[in-house]
């Protein structure tokens, strides 16, 4: 009995081991952008040109100034282009489909064409009150996130309609395989293409704001207040970075080949790139 009881301790300490290690941490900074980025939101990473699009709110989150703009910048931190397009409110959330670039600006969808640099499109949602993020399925089909009202709106071939409502403070979306992400206020809510919904993980610290996929179902996940998070596939999720009161954690970009995480700072108006080990 002595004997089975030492092997079962010696197998738990074993997978707590194993457990352990899964655990992600972040590395030291990579580098840090600073320049010209006024109150950075979000970060679209684009693999195929190996740039970074950052919606630049460069005012207040949730007035219509025309202050805002989308900066690009390169891999290296370095900036390609700090104005590719001016002219927007408080831009936050970023996809991209095909050679378009979507951009959720307060109550609109704005399209830019990203050959030319061009805005060539601009949906006003008439019930939206600060629309937040953006995710698009493979179809082209657009999701955003209205965080003040509790709704997600739906957007095909320009028009578009109440897709959810009642999620408590709906932030980050990611589309994964007909099935919809939301961090909603503390929780990460799945929902199936019948909008049954279920609850991935709960327990957040503060509201959710960004969301990416790393792969075997998990997530890096951010709090505006400063914290980053590892969520499990399992629903487990553990603090890999706490910076409340000394920097915000907004909408992270993800690298998913150099496993890059770019985060940005808003009111610090800086966009630092960690590694995932």
């Amino acid at each position: 009995m002595r004997a089975r009881n030492i092997a079962l301790l010696v197998i738990t300490v074993l997978l707590s081991s194993i457990s352990i290690k899964a655990q992600i941490k972040l590395s030291e900074p990579i580098w840090e952008a600073k320049e010209n980025l006024p109150i950075p939101e979000s970060v679209l990473y684009r693999g195929d040109t190996k740039e970074l699009y950052v919606s630049l709110i460069d005012g207040a989150g949730n007035v219509k100034d025309g202050k805002g703009g989308i900066a690009i910048l390169k891999l290296d931190g370095s900036v390609k282009n700090a104005h590719w397009i001016s002219g927007l409110n408080a831009p936050k959330g970023l996809a991209i489909y095909k050679n378009t670039l979507y951009i959720a600006d307060i109550t609109a969808i704005v399209s830019v064409d990203i050959k030319n640099g061009k805005v060539i499109n601009k949906l006003e949602i008439d019930s939206a009150v600060f629309l937040n993020d953006l995710t698009i399925d493979h179809k082209g089909t657009l999701y955003v996130s209205d965080t003040r009202t509790n709704k997600i709106y739906q957007i095909k071939n320009n028009s578009y309609s109440l897709y959810l409502e009642k999620v408590t403070s709906p932030n980050g979306l990611k589309w994964i395989k007909n099935e919809l992400f939301v961090l909603a206020g503390t929780q990460l809510l799945k929902f199936d293409d019948k909008k049954q919904v279920t609850v991935v993980a709960k327990g957040l610290a503060k509201a959710g704001d960004g969301l990416e996929p790393i792969g075997n179902n998990e997530f890096i996940a951010t709090c505006w207040a400063g914290i980053i998070y590892h969520i499990k596939a399992d629903g487990s999720i553990y603090k890999i970075q706490d910076v409340q009161g000394k920097m915000n954690t907004a909408d992270l970009g993800y690298n998913p080949k150099d496993r890059i995480i770019y985060i940005p700072t808003f009111n610090k108006s800086s966009v630092i790139a960690y590694q995932l080990n």
